[in-house]
């Protein structure tokens, strides 16, 4: 090895072992040090060495841990996976429609013949729905895509935080990427959300992956490692629209600080990843804005069928303001109620959301504070301090925006705050571990560990009855570790201190930990599910085999069957049993009908079951799929439409889509039906659209006129009408 790539490792290696004197090695990394430490070069390790070990820089122990994190990973993510079945069969049905239309999935239609968008871009439907085309429609091709997404972010955030330790040496380094990937992994809302198949987990990998290009630019100011960033925060705007750019002021405002060169060039970098976000997000936008709206679907969500309407409307500041976004904080904010809570700071740590995200809230907060104090010294581009500012700004706008949007949010939402909080626990531990000589370092990680294992035992109190004397076992455990910690640093016993911290590291991480095992144990389903050892279901149906709500919430507002909606969707049709998988896909039991997002009622109560009959939802399931019109039928709202889609594998017309969207006009229906294009008019068991209120007057037209033209008969338990009778 020459000795301009030894002198890096060297000055790692002496930074790492003069950091328990006080403090952590400040100033930025010498030039080249980065590469030497995280393992570009060879060190001198065999083909097969470094496969299995990495480079020579690299603890033996490094490359093993990491595969051994992603495998337990992988299998937590995966197993049992097909028990919650099509989970959100909302989603499910656009990527069933996907696998058999191009068009489909482009767009991101609920139905394979292109009446209507779902209310969300389609960049999650496209990795599924090429999944169902390469192995079939199925439980498994759905939610397997999920999965990996979860093991993919855990690699991601291990590889971001590893980098911004590479001041402190080797082997702290690859530990504070292991802790952060650990805590990612194993956090209810992540346990939840990658087995399960919402936009949610294509968002958080896509936004993990920025920041670990926003890392791998800061050393040598790259503006093609920036520009990767835009490419890939533009892919999450087409995944979840303006929530997936919550994190770009954090990554701007790190980059002007911490990169080393002029600052105009940071300008100019910045620049170049704008626009490299504009291109890979605008490419889509107007593509659609382009093609002739009587060619394409209507965009589902939007009041005028465009996608800057849906941006800046029911997926922009409807959200942040309420109106067409929904009220869902407006709602009572009880343990176990669907939606975030009365507005403001404790929402993060209350009900649903406090169950699902805020485990280790407290820590990474302290851990933000104190790391940037034990770091004040550092200089602009120290890897360290740059870290923390990049996850503590994306911690802190992204819960700020959740904490006071009146629109409507439900709890599964911060799931995009867990990789923050998994990076600033790991880098701010770390960096009060090299300061553990001073009272500031070992009181700083006693108090996070000691908290974390006190706020476990309050959350997890909000569920008593499940395992009752784990509470005990990490309140004990978490304060008796940090009583060690702050003893033996002060008694100068190296060993307990080291072990002090390990235990307690283990206390603190119990609670999240068992809460996510326990979560990702059980099915779930509808549009809302929660976390715990129960099978959740609200809004539109819960997992099969599932009751109402789940360890700590899953209740539907009052008023709501497991089939019915708060803001739109409609219900299942009369006799539907809502979703059964069709013939050949795979999954146990029967999902539920799932819808997007929906708005909360002024109270919260359980959700019973839907009772139907198999023998109606077949003979329907029999009538839809002998069809040979366009559209087998036509059904009020997109949760009804979905529900029989994949149940009978046919596309049917969701009238009014799922937000009370104005299509189609009653004229444009009667048009469809003259031209033969849709075969059934079933009727919900929710007259209109589904909204709040009695639906749509759209809605309520066609149904009138359909009830006032044709002839009912009944299917089962269902009132159809044939359209193509008249």
């Amino acid at each position: 090895m020459s000795a301009s790539t030894a002198s890096p490792s060297a000055a790692s290696s002496a930074a790492a072992a003069s950091a328990p004197t006080g403090s952590v090695p400040t100033g930025s990394a010498p030039q080249g040090s980065q590469p030497a430490t995280v393992g570009r070069s060879s060190g001198g390790r065999s083909r097969i060495g470094r496969i299995v070990f990495g480079d020579r820089t690299a603890p033996s122990w490094a490359r093993p841990s990491l595969v051994a994190l992603l495998l337990v990973t992988a299998a937590v993510y995966l197993w049992n996976l097909s028990d919650s079945a099509y989970a959100n069969t909302f989603y499910a049905a656009a990527v069933e429609a996907g696998s058999k239309s191009w068009k489909a999935l482009f767009f991101g239609s609920l139905d394979s013949s292109n009446f209507i968008t779902v209310d969300k871009p389609p960049a999650s439907l496209w990795v599924m729905g090429i999944s169902a085309r390469l192995f079939g429609f199925s439980s498994w091709s759905l939610l397997v895509p999920q999965a990996l997404m979860g093991v993919a972010s855990v690699a991601l955030l291990f590889g971001a935080v590893r980098r911004s330790l590479v001041a402190v040496g080797p082997t702290l380094s690859v530990a504070g990427g292991l802790l952060a990937g650990t805590i990612l992994a194993f956090t209810p809302a992540a346990a939840l959300m990658f087995r399960f198949d919402n936009p949610d987990a294509m968002l958080t990998l896509l936004m993990t992956a920025a920041a670990y290009f926003v890392v791998r630019a800061l050393p040598k100011a790259s503006w093609r490692w920036l520009a990767l960033a835009g490419v890939a925060l533009g892919f999450a705007f087409l995944t979840k629209m303006l929530q997936g750019l919550l994190v770009l002021p954090a990554f701007g405002f790190v980059y002007l600080l911490a990169a080393p060169t002029v600052l105009w060039k940071r300008f100019a970098h910045l620049l170049v990843a704008a626009g490299a976000l504009v291109v890979s997000a605008g490419w889509w936008v107007l593509t659609v804005a382009l093609w002739p709206t009587d060619a394409r679907p209507y965009i589902g969500g939007s009041t005028n069928n465009t996608v800057l309407d849906l941006v800046f409307g029911y997926n922009g500041f409807g959200r942040l303001f309420g109106g067409s976004g929904g009220g869902g904080g407006t709602s009572s904010g009880v343990s176990g109620s669907s939606f975030g809570g009365a507005t403001g700071l404790q929402r993060l740590f209350s009900s649903e959301m406090g169950l699902e995200i805020s485990w280790l809230l407290p820590a990474a907060l302290v851990a933000l504070v104190l790391g940037l104090i034990v770091t004040r010294k550092g200089g602009r581009s120290n890897p360290l301090r740059a870290g923390l500012v990049l996850w503590g700004g994306w911690l802190l706008v992204t819960g700020l925006v959740f904490s006071y949007m009146s629109g409507t949010v439900h709890p599964y939402y911060t799931v995009a705050l867990a990789p923050a909080i998994g990076a600033l626990v790991a880098l701010g531990g770390v960096a009060l571990w090299t300061a553990r000589n001073t009272w500031l370092g070992r009181l700083g990680l006693a108090v996070m560990i000691a908290g974390s294992g006190a706020w476990s035992f309050v959350l997890l109190t909000e569920n008593a009855d499940w395992l009752p004397w784990l509470r005990w076992v990490l309140l004990v455990g978490s304060v008796l570790s940090a009583v060690a910690l702050v003893v033996g640093a002060v008694a100068g016993l190296r060993r307990m201190t080291v072990v002090a911290v390990l235990a307690g590291t283990l206390f603190a991480l119990g609670g999240s930990g068992a809460y996510a095992v326990a979560t990702a144990s059980v099915a779930h389903g509808g549009s809302i599910p929660t976390v715990g050892s129960s099978s959740s279901m609200s809004m539109g149906g819960g997992a099969p085999g599932g009751t109402a709500g789940g360890a700590g919430g899953g209740a539907a507002p009052s008023g709501m069957a497991s089939g019915g909606s708060a803001s739109g969707g409609g219900t299942p049709p009369s006799g539907t049993a809502g979703g059964t998988p069709p013939a050949g896909a795979s999954g146990t039991g029967t999902t539920t009908s799932g819808t997007a997002d929906a708005a909360a009622t002024d109270s919260a109560a359980p959700a019973q079951a839907g009772a139907s009959t198999t023998a109606s939802s077949e003979a329907l399931d029999a009538l839809l799929s002998a069809t040979t019109t366009r559209w087998a039928a036509a059904v009020n709202g997109s949760q009804s439409a979905a529900t029989l889609e994949l149940s009978s594998g046919t596309a049917v017309m969701a009238i009014g889509g799922w937000s009370s969207d104005p299509t189609p006009t009653l004229a444009e229906f009667q048009a469809y039906v003259a031209a033969g294009d849709v075969g059934y008019y079933v009727v919900s068991g929710q007259g209109g659209g589904g909204a709040p209120g009695g639906g749509t007057s759209t809605a309520s037209a066609i149904e009138t006129w359909v009830t006032s033209t044709f002839t009912a008969t009944t299917v089962g338990s269902a009132t159809v009408y044939d359209l193509t009778a008249g």
